[in-house]
């Protein structure tokens, strides 16, 4: 991540904090980042140096004005004048990390075999968050290598419990075992 997206992302939450619209410019933030990964040739012409700033800011204006909060059409601008609007995504995580930290939310990924059924997604959301004392979101990921069991990633972590992983602990065994 950048020092961009840190200062900006951080900057950009704060005064959502202060304002008591940390909630609604994060889901704000979540459409954006899902429409301009949609369509990344909007972010180019946002980036284009050719085309005038004032043009560009007036872009923005057609496009989201009484569609998002004027916070975050002004963040889109202020990105847009000093060359910054690559680094929208890494705001966006800094956003979401900065208001995770302070709603007590931990994102959990489980990557399992098979896709998790809501009834055993609910169980281990619930699990996690006993264990955990923080309120869950759980990432689900599905990755066939992993034969059964879940591996859980969190804040540089991983508890691996798959199947996988098991098979290839015995392997190490047998391999250094002397008959």
């Amino acid at each position: 991540m950048t020092d961009a997206a840190s200062h900006y992302g951080q900057a950009l939450y704060e005064l959502a904090k202060d304002e008591g619209l940390s909630q609604q410019i994060l889901s704000e933030l979540k459409v954006l980042e899902q429409s301009f990964q949609a369509e990344p040739e909007f972010v180019t012409l946002l980036s284009t140096p050719s085309i005038p700033k004032p043009e560009r800011c007036q872009i923005l204006d057609d496009s989201f004005r009484d569609q998002v909060h004027p916070y975050v059409l002004n963040f889109l601008k202020i990105l847009t004048e000093r060359g910054y609007m690559r680094h929208f995504t890494g705001c966006c995580r800094v956003f979401q990390q900065c208001y995770n930290a302070d709603n007590g939310i931990m994102i959990v990924t489980a990557v399992t075999a098979l896709p998790l059924s809501d009834e055993l997604r609910k169980k281990l959301t619930d699990k996690l968050s006993t264990v955990t004392g923080k309120s869950i979101d759980l990432q689900c990921e599905v990755d066939p290598s992993c034969l059964g069991g879940v591996r859980l990633d969190w804040d540089g972590k991983q508890v691996d419990g798959t199947v996988r992983r098991r098979l290839e602990d015995i392997r190490g065994v047998l391999k250094n075992t002397v008959l």
